[in-house]
């Protein structure tokens, strides 16, 4: 992750979506607290700096390390389920790809561990898998314990103490060809590398024509424009 996450069309693409997203909804306030729950290897972290000062939280030590290198100083070793924070910390939060992890034993534990941390009317930016149906090898390569339906965000942010704003479909665009790779898998039983699923550099062109094709939804999500399929669910919400 750490070596692909600043060049790789889907780090860049979907970082690209999620950065305009939460802009929008900040609607041009900066100066913020933010917190990344989750926040890997810091590639997108780095980014949020843009909106205010931001506190890195990760249970693995194998990625704050390259955090850390990217000039991140706030950056912390702890689990969303029990975040070392007082309660009402935070203007902000995010969360890419956490909250459906098997290292985390209870989704509905972590995402009222986020609202707990944040002051009340402040903003969080939730992004998880869409489609439990379309789990493959690359899902058991990284750990998935569950993938979503909009459906269940909605309730499980509403449950926590959420009032969802904006909840859609992303990475739409390729999802048509994902749906074929998931099925072709199945079929002929061809694993993807063990080493680094899914995360092949492709040649630079092809690189961009990808990263373009998902980052085309910058565009489109903040101006409200439905999305009818996507890759994965993403969340507006705001703390109760």
């Amino acid at each position: 992750m750490a070596r692909r996450e600043e060049r790789h069309w889907w780090y860049t693409g979907m970082r690209r979506v999620a950065l305009a997203v939460l802009g929008a909804a900040l609607d041009g306030r900066r100066g913020l607290r933010i917190l990344d729950a989750g926040c890997g290897t810091g590639g997108t972290t780095v980014e949020l700096r843009r909106f205010g000062d931001v506190v890195g939280v990760d249970l693995a030590w194998e990625a704050l390390e390259p955090a850390r290198a990217r000039g991140l100083r706030a950056l912390s070793r702890a689990s969303i389920e029990q975040l070392p924070f007082a309660g009402a910390t935070f203007d902000v939060a995010t969360s890419f790809e956490v909250v459906y992890h098997l290292g985390v034993g209870s989704d509905a534990c972590a995402l009222r561990e986020i609202r707990r941390v944040l002051k009340p009317g402040g903003v969080f930016l939730l992004r998880v898998p869409a489609h439990d149906w379309l789990r493959g090898e690359h899902d058991r390569l990284v750990h998935t314990r569950h993938r979503y339906s909009r459906g269940e965000v909605l309730s499980k942010l509403g449950q926590a103490g959420f009032i969802v704003d904006r909840l859609t479909w992303a990475n739409s665009l390729l999802f048509p060809p994902a749906v074929a790779k998931r099925l072709l898998e199945r079929t002929n039983g061809t694993p993807a590398a063990a080493g680094e699923p899914d995360l092949w550099q492709p040649p630079a062109p092809i690189n961009g024509l990808l990263e373009g094709l998902v980052a085309v939804e910058a565009l489109a999500i903040p101006r409200g424009v439905p999305l009818p399929f996507g890759l994965s669910v993403l969340a507006v919400a705001r703390a109760a």
